[in-house]
């Protein structure tokens, strides 16, 4: 049996978990960086005697910086491979983490922010794309939400820790404990992560056979001998493109690909807007729609608490339904939850229960497009593929509060806006359910090395 079959059939090792993990730790770190901003907002704006604007500029700098380097940066890695992409990208934001704590302007730190968004947004892409890889057709759903778990996990503990580090050493202590951690993780993942089967089979580096026997070894897998010959093969669903295609954004555009690619952003671009969305307004507007502050505060923590787990619970429900359908399924319930939720902010534990929901929902959301995106791609674009759907969902990311405070300006109460958001967040399940049924939940197999004769 092939490798790459190998590992989509066979049970995964403890080695194939530990990937999954490094990919969950990174991702839990992401959740602390990208957060280290909000956390900080007062001592920051106190320091820097900033206006509201100033503070939504610098708020905005880390989704700008991610948005671009998912675009800019995650195709590299169809080039240079995974590993490299994730090692460089780790390391660009630690320094952005470092350099933060040491900005003497708001002009400097929001281009340190810059950075440290840059590193997030090429990290993204690729932990995404190699826990996919490593991950068996039966779990890869699970892991991938795992994996989307991660970020609350990061936010939700490194909020603990910025409010301990705060108050005790000021608000820069806070990027340097952030630039600590990704440092430390930088030379854990120099040590343990592995490059990609998939890279390594299509690009095919010198010592090729010896590093994928020794992958081969540590997930415990029967070793590989001669090249087989690179076939043709696709880049998504339809016929055409080769296995070794230029590494350019127009492979995801061609006529056998651009189908599922436009797809894919609409639905990344109105998943990622309902998200932040709800995410950024709902605190105020539980208190516009008749709870007192405090109670806003708490509806908001319940999103977070729901969110925890409803990427796991999309993980779960994929390794026994289709990934797709799974997904169409959360997005239409997020859009019913969402309507119920602003209705029943008069019915305090109702309104709770079903801010819980909406968590869950717009979670698992998430999980799956992670989930579904690798699957469209073969490996010359498949990070690429991801990059660009999660650069252009960070678009939706950040115009959503643009457009929520425009139109609340316009006088749109709270249930209409919901009602608003969750007629887009139906428009992803509706991206999503044009792409058509999966056969698997995995990556285009493709040719790779014939087993050594007699193994």
């Amino acid at each position: 049996m092939e490798l790459r079959d190998s590992i989509n059939r066979s049970r995964m090792s403890p080695y194939q978990w530990l990937i999954v993990g490094l990919c969950v730790l990174l991702n839990a770190l992401d959740g602390f960086d990208v957060m280290a901003m909000a956390f900080t907002a007062t001592s920051v704006t106190n320091d820097f005697a900033l206006s509201g604007a100033e503070l939504g500029l610098l708020l905005s700098a880390g989704l700008v910086g991610m948005a671009v380097g998912s675009l800019v940066l995650a195709p590299f890695a169809d080039i240079v491979g995974r590993r490299p992409m994730i090692l460089a990208s780790v390391a660009l934001a630690a320094a952005g983490m470092f350099l933060s704590s040491l900005a003497h302007s708001p002009v400097e730190l929001g281009l340190w922010r810059v950075v440290t968004g840059l590193g997030v947004g090429g990290i993204l892409a690729c932990t995404n794309v190699i826990a996919s890889e490593y991950s068996s057709d039966r779990w890869r759903g699970l892991s991938i939400g795992i994996y989307t778990a991660g970020y609350g996990v990061g936010a939700t503990l490194g909020g603990m820790a910025a409010v301990s580090l705060q108050s005790s050493y000021g608000w820069r202590s806070v990027f340097v404990f952030g630039g600590i951690a990704t440092a430390a993780a930088l030379a854990l993942l120099a040590a343990l992560l592995p490059e990609s089967v998939d890279f390594l089979l299509t690009r095919r580096p010198r010592n090729v056979v010896e590093r994928l026997n020794r992958i081969a070894r540590r997930i415990g897998q029967p070793p590989v001998g001669v090249l087989a010959e690179v076939q043709a093969g696709r880049l998504g669903a339809g016929p055409g493109n080769s296995a070794r295609s230029r590494n350019t954004v127009g492979d995801l555009l061609t006529p056998a690909n651009r189908r599922a690619t436009l797809l894919i952003w609409l639905a990344f671009f109105a998943t990622m807007f309902g998200f932040y969305f709800v995410n950024s307004w709902t605190p105020r507007l539980l208190v516009e729609a008749g709870m007192t502050e405090q109670q806003g505060v708490v509806g908001g923590l319940m999103l977070t608490l729901g969110g925890t787990f409803g990427s796991i619970l999309y993980g779960v429900l994929a390794t026994k339904w289709s990934s797709r359908g799974v997904f169409t399924g959360f997005a239409a319930l997020s859009a019913v939850s969402m309507v119920l939720f602003i209705s029943s902010a008069g019915v305090l534990a109702l309104a709770f229960a079903a801010g819980v929901a909406v968590g869950m929902l717009i979670n698992g959301c998430i999980a799956g497009l992670y989930t579904i995106t690798p699957s469209l791609y073969a490996t010359g674009a498949r990070s690429t593929g991801v990059g660009w759907a999660i650069g252009i969902g960070r678009i939706g990311a950040i115009v959503a509060p643009m457009i929520t405070g425009a139109l609340l300006d316009a006088a749109w109460t709270p249930v209409q806006l919901y009602l608003g958001v969750g007629a887009v967040v139906l428009i992803a399940a509706a991206a999503v359910r044009m792409l058509g049924p999966s056969t698997v939940n995995a990556p285009v197999r493709e040719p790779e090395l014939a087993e050594v004769p007699g193994k």
